[in-house]
């Protein structure tokens, strides 16, 4: 027995993950090309258009919101779908999202057991580093329907959300046995705060360090994301390619279609 996952990429980091025939949707982002937001230290704006508006979207059962203070994971149109939804996110995330009583902010690695859609899930938050100062979470989805590997370990998907690679998360599969990683790539890069007129930091994995998560996890199948569209990032789809055939994982690799279901697992 394994979760069965069909990925329909938007945009970003905007994806429906159908598991087990229930709709996740990741990190809300809507806004057409040419959007911008001035966030002082940065402009950021989108080039192209989300392969589905928002009245094309299936229903949705739930909301994994990797986080909500940054334009780019969850937009003014995104925030329609938080209302009446269970959304897991952080804990900053649940208090700036109120009141909203579907909304659950997660410490990481804490768990929740839940029931979406009639189906029972497990939800793990996984930790992150993404910009200083600005919390943010990966997920863990798993179930009792999800069965076992063959390492005795249950089996999982996971969904990395905006992160650098750090060694804590080589700890997960010590855990579970992750089917399908859902990983925010693009190699971003933004001013720091701190020090605005220094070097740019690194806020997201390249192909490299995305392979080395891979490689850590003992995963089944690497899914790129978040990737395109945006000027702070750095590593876009031919890179990303040419990285992971240098890291020899390039058959272990299920590329997205823009609006188009995708069967993973």
């Amino acid at each position: 027995m394994a979760p069965t996952l069909n990925v329909t990429h938007i945009g970003t980091a905007t994806a429906i993950l159908q598991i087990n025939g229930v709709n996740f949707l990741t990190d809300p982002f809507f806004s057409p090309a040419g959007t911008f937001w001035d966030r002082g230290v940065i402009v950021l704006e989108v080039t192209e258009d989300p392969a589905l508006r928002l009245n094309q979207l299936p229903v949705i059962d739930a909301v994994l919101l990797s986080h909500e203070d940054h334009p780019d994971n969850l937009d003014e149109l995104g925030r329609q779908l938080l209302d009446g939804r269970r959304v897991f996110t952080t804990v900053d995330g649940a208090k700036n999202l109120g009141p909203r009583p579907a909304v659950h902010g997660m410490q990481p690695w804490e768990e929740i057991e839940t029931i979406i859609a009639g189906k029972k899930f497990k939800i793990i938050a996984t930790p992150t580093k993404h910009v200083p100062g600005d919390e943010c979470t990966g997920f863990i989805i798993t179930g009792e329907d999800f069965g076992l590997h063959e390492d005795g370990l249950p089996n999982a998907i996971y969904f990395t959300g905006d992160t650098v690679y750090i060694e804590e998360l080589d700890s997960i599969a010590d855990r579970y046995h992750i089917c399908a990683a859902v990983m925010n790539l693009g190699n971003a890069h933004a001013p720091n705060v701190k020090d605005p007129n220094g070097p740019l930091m690194q806020i997201t994995m390249g192909g490299k360090d995305g392979a080395k998560l891979f490689r850590a996890l003992k995963a089944d199948v690497l899914i790129p994301m978040h990737y395109e569209s945006w000027g702070h990032f750095t590593q876009f789809g031919t890179e990303l390619r040419q990285a992971f055939e240098d890291e020899g994982i390039s058959d272990k690799i299920c590329w997205l279609k823009g609006g188009e279901e995708v069967s993973v697992l």
